[in-house]
């Protein structure tokens, strides 16, 4: 199986979920092998995912005002790259990021394939957010800013929605995206238990300079990466913890402990291993 960023031949590393990791032979990018891509996005964005718990969220609506937050916090890093103007979220979901950044003098728009969510952005938020896959969308429309908030891991065909968000984003313009980094210290510690390998909805893991190397063969320019702040409902917290150590020794202890935290508290992002970077287009 070719990599799916450079073309080149990848081998198989380990097993997770019942999916292979593959790494390229070549630019050593990882990603997960698929046998059936279709309806892949409908199996794995249903509406379980953002309610059921396991590898997606116990309660996503709950987290409101996390991720409201978090556009405020984006929209003040962008204040130093660029005034804010009109914005285009991909995986906006029920609309919160995005809700967050249009408080703080952005305006635009998105894609979420889960239908469920994107209703909630249109009927609670007023969001002009359309179901449907990004990589599949039509507009001659092009935006100050695209942003991919823990987005671009889940793409089936990176280079074609990296294609997509450079026919959108305006010359000049920026793309901001947050990810996991495979090369973390928290990554490298707990190897094949790293709680981001985690087919099939995470698919592609990058690192900082590999995410920089491809999408300078789209004409961006890296000019400002970091580590974002980030905050989860402890029920969230919980669910991913207990999804993650189920098949490990002392998991029904672990699971008894975590079960003494409340589920409404927030509690900080502890690990490093979550990036951000912004590009210019241009």
């Amino acid at each position: 199986m070719n990599c799916p960023l450079c073309t080149k031949e990848s081998e198989r590393k380990f097993k997770q979920n019942g999916f292979w990791i593959r790494a390229c032979l070549d630019c050593r990018h990882h990603f997960a092998e698929l046998d059936n891509e279709s309806g892949h996005i409908e199996r794995v964005y249903s509406d379980n995912y953002f309610n059921s718990g396991g590898a997606g969220y116990a309660n996503y609506l709950s987290e409101e005002r996390l991720l409201k937050a978090r556009g405020y916090w984006y929209a003040k890093k962008l204040a130093k790259y660029a005034k804010a103007g009109t914005m285009f979220d991909v995986g906006a979901a029920a609309g919160f990021f995005l809700k967050g950044m249009c408080e703080n003098g952005w305006s635009g728009k998105g894609v979420e394939p889960n239908d469920l969510m994107a209703n909630h952005a249109r009927e609670n938020l007023k969001l002009e957010i359309s179901t449907g896959a990004f990589e599949k969308i039509e507009t001659d429309e092009a935006f100050d800013l695209v942003s991919m908030i823990q987005v671009v891991a889940h793409f089936i065909d990176p280079m074609t929605a990296f294609r997509v968000a450079e026919k959108i984003t305006r010359q000049n313009g920026l793309l901001l995206i947050e990810t996991w980094n495979r090369e973390s210290l928290s990554a490298k510690l707990w190897g094949k238990h790293w709680h981001e390998w985690s087919p099939p909805s995470v698919l592609h893991w990058f690192t900082p300079d590999s995410l920089k190397r491809t999408l300078e063969s789209f004409g961006f320019t890296e000019i400002k990466r970091g580590r974002p702040s980030k905050w989860l409902e402890a029920s969230h917290a919980k669910s991913l913890l207990k999804y993650r150590l189920k098949a490990m020794p002392l998991s029904s202890i672990t699971t008894k402990t975590l079960n003494l935290i409340p589920d409404n508290i927030s509690l900080p992002y502890p690990a490093e291993d979550l990036f951000y970077a912004v590009y210019r287009k241009g």
